[in-house]
């Protein structure tokens, strides 16, 4: 362990501090699905009945019309916004009808490109700019990649413990932002550490080792073939996260630099104004409609598809990226975890805990700068790992030599421990996170136990990717409906989706200048002020 950890693990075990950890805040996203009773893309417009897509606070849609977002209040206990996300899904199945939400991460057999649709905001600027950019992305992905479900964990510390930290080392508010500045930075440091050991997660939990055939389209591959609707690779965890998922030409030189907030925000916002010749052919307009927002690299920052980004709430009108410049990084989002399809709500509580010790892990642990080869090692391991990471004899390579995963991984599961056992004993409910711990020891001491390991014997036993997912969603589905919400509980949901459309209303009513214009000073938008 590096001194800084050790100095920072005794600050949080001190009676006077420990409170700390529980005044963080975890939220969920939950992405889904909707499809008929026989697994088939459902073709039915996002329901009025579940509220605004524009204006809800917790469900939306993502991509596509039928490609759902579920987003939990962060709350500080993961195990009370698990309880939120299972209350949502309760109330989606109240509405839904005969249709159900996809169990599982990779969607099944999807319908013709143009009979996906893209989602719809209405007809405000601020709709349409998100209409617009979902058109875009079709563009440059397809369609049937935007249809692929994730989980996202949203996760913050207090920022009184970032000010301990700061004090310990010597740092004051004697120079302007300095606070917020140390806690930026330090976020940024957390996520140079996940890059370093979220290869971890994938093996965890990854649950995508198969895929439907036709969602690839024709594309190349080196995947084998288990059925005539299936395709796999024998040791994978998680192909939605391999190239084969998320990935297109134009980012596959990205790599914002996370050694700065600075320069994460000035890599991302090259991309943003950068021209890309192959986007220019198409241009923002066909037959005067509009087809993207730009032709450059990305068309706004959050088009880049990455495992984890610095966030911070965002004011109205404001881009992210602006957020980040004028008030510094308030949270960090997970994105590279697939939908596990053996949880109803997608992810479980046992999960979470182990996200809880291993993020605080990334926080305390010393965090040096990355360089550009140090980026191409990490991401090798990360790609080793959801392509083969249950092979027996696979090696990742550390400081320059090849090591087998399991030996590296159940080293970080004791260099977990500390914090796991200090998350206890502030938690008061019992060994939660260590034992954790001890279930994720397991599956790398036995790779049966993941949930890679498990999809893939049900695949295989049911002959179909399809199969399963229909088979875990019938099932999830029985789940929801079995157990409705209570009545006051549904009112209360039923009053935020006439709120939600109240205010989309009010927004369309209110709308000023043509979209044209409103798209040209989003384009043009100062993206950072000297606040």
């Amino acid at each position: 362990m590096s001194n800084q950890f050790n100095r920072r693990l005794a600050l949080l075990d001190d009676d006077d501090h420990r409170a700390l950890l529980g005044q963080g805040l975890r939220g969920i996203e939950r992405e889904t699905l909707r499809v008929d009773a026989q697994g088939r893309l459902a073709r039915t417009p996002h329901s009025p009945a579940l509220g605004s897509a524009l204006t809800h606070p917790h469900i939306t849609t993502d991509y596509a019309e039928a490609l759902l977002e579920f987003i939990t209040p962060a709350e500080h206990d993961i195990a009370l916004a698990l309880h939120r996300l299972d209350a949502i899904h309760r109330y989606a199945y109240a509405k839904l009808g005969d249709e159900m939400l996809w169990g599982v991460s990779m969607p099944g057999e999807l319908p013709p490109e143009e009979e996906i649709e893209i989602a719809w905001y209405g007809k405000s600027n601020i709709g349409m700019l998100k209409h617009v950019y979902r058109r875009g992305l079709a563009l440059r992905y397809g369609k049937a990649m935007q249809c692929i479900a994730g989980i996202h964990y949203n996760y913050s510390l207090p920022e009184r413990l970032w000010q301990l930290f700061a004090q310990e080392e010597g740092i004051t508010e004697e120079r302007r932002h300095a606070l917020r500045d140390f806690q930026s930075e330090s976020y940024i440091a957390m996520i140079r550490n996940f890059r370093r050991y979220s290869w971890l997660l994938m093996y965890l939990f990854g649950a995508t080792p198969a895929l439907t055939t036709s969602f690839l389209r024709g594309r190349e591959h080196q995947l084998e073939t288990l059925s005539d609707d299936t395709l796999y690779l024998p040791y994978a965890t998680s192909l939605r996260m391999s190239d084969l998922g998320y990935q297109n030409d134009a980012q596959s030189g990205l790599r914002p630099h996370e050694n700065s907030l600075e320069s994460y925000v000035t890599s991302l916002m090259d991309a943003v104004n950068r021209p890309y010749e192959p986007y220019a052919k198409l241009g923002t307009k066909k037959n005067g409609e509009w087809i993207q927002l730009s032709t450059n690299v990305l068309q706004i920052e959050n088009e880049y598809y990455s495992t984890i980004r610095p966030k911070r709430v965002i004011r109205t009108g404001e881009r992210p990226v602006q957020a980040l410049c004028n008030r510094g990084v308030q949270y960090i989002e997970v994105r590279c975890l697939d939908v596990d399809p053996f949880e109803p709500v997608g992810i479980a509580l046992d999960t979470g805990r182990f996200l809880d010790a291993f993020l605080l892990f990334c926080a305390l642990e010393e965090s040096p700068l990355i360089s550009a080869h140090d980026s191409q090692l990490h991401a090798r391991n990360f790609a080793r790992t959801v392509k083969e990471g249950r092979r027996p004899d696979l090696t990742l390579t550390r400081d320059g030599v090849e090591v087998p995963l399991t030996e590296w991984a159940l080293e970080l599961i004791e260099r977990i421990r500390p914090v796991a056992q200090l998350l206890d004993d502030q938690h008061n409910e019992g060994d939660v996170h260590q034992g954790s711990l001890a279930r994720q020891k397991a599956k790398i001491e036995d790779p049966s136990l993941t949930p890679s390991a498990r999809v893939l014997e049900e695949v295989r036993a049911l002959g179909s990717a399809a199969a399963f997912g229909l088979q875990q969603s019938r099932l999830h589905a029985a789940t929801f409906r079995d157990s409705p919400l209570m009545p006051a509980e549904e009112a209360l949901f039923d009053e935020m989706a006439a709120n939600s459309h109240a205010e989309q209303a009010s927004i369309e009513q209110t709308d000023t200048g043509s979209f044209d214009d409103f798209v040209a000073a989003y384009n043009c938008s100062r993206l950072c002020s000297n606040n």
